[in-house]
C-alpha cells in the first residue's frame, strides 16, 4: 500500500559527527581539503579545528528526507545554504516539514541543528517524487 503524505508532516532524523566522519568522508569524496583532516590547519584558518565537509551535512538533509519518503531515488531537487560548520562530536537533528504538494511532487523545508541549538543549515528546500 503506497503512503500518502499531506501538507503539514513532520519528521526528524537525527546524525553524530563521530571524530573520524571529517576523515571518511575526505576518503569517500575525495575531499581532502585540510581544514577537515588536520586539526592545526583547521586552526590556523580560524576555525578552532576540523570541520565536517559540508557536502557530508547537506547529505544528511536529503537522507532525512529519503527515509521520510521511503526511496532515495525519489530525492529530485536539493537547495540548502550552509550557516554554521559542524565539527567532531556534534549531534545535528534535521527536522522536516512538507509545505507543498503538486501533482506528483512533494516539497520539504528541513532545518538543521546542533546541540547547541545552533543553525547548521538554513533554508534548505529538498523535493521529492511522491508518485
Amino acid at each position: 500500500m503506497a503512503r500518502t503524505f499531506q501538507v503539514g508532516d513532520t519528521f526528524t532524523h537525527v546524525r553524530e559527527c563521530d571524530l573520524y566522519r571529517p576523515i571518511y568522508y575526505a576518503g569517500a569524496s575525495g575531499d581532502f581539503n585540510p581544514i577537515h583532516i588536520d586539526p592545526e590547519v583547521g586552526k590556523v584558518a580560524g576555525l578552532d579545528g576540523v570541520i565536517l565537509q559540508g557536502l557530508c551535512t547537506l547529505g544528511w538533509a536529503v537522507e532525512a528526507v529519503a527515509v521520510f519518503v521511503g526511496d532515495p531515488g525519489r530525492i529530485r531537487k536539493v537547495k540548502a545554504r550552509f550557516s554554521r560548520p559542524v565539527r567532531p562530536e556534534d549531534v545535528v537533528t534535521f527536522e522536516g516539514k512538507v509545505t507543498a504538494i503538486e501533482a506528483d511532487r512533494l516539497t520539504t523545508e528541513v532545518t538543521a541543528t546542533n546541540q547547541r541549538g545552533e543553525a547548521v543549515l538554513k533554508g534548505a528546500v529538498v523535493e521529492a517524487s511522491i508518485g
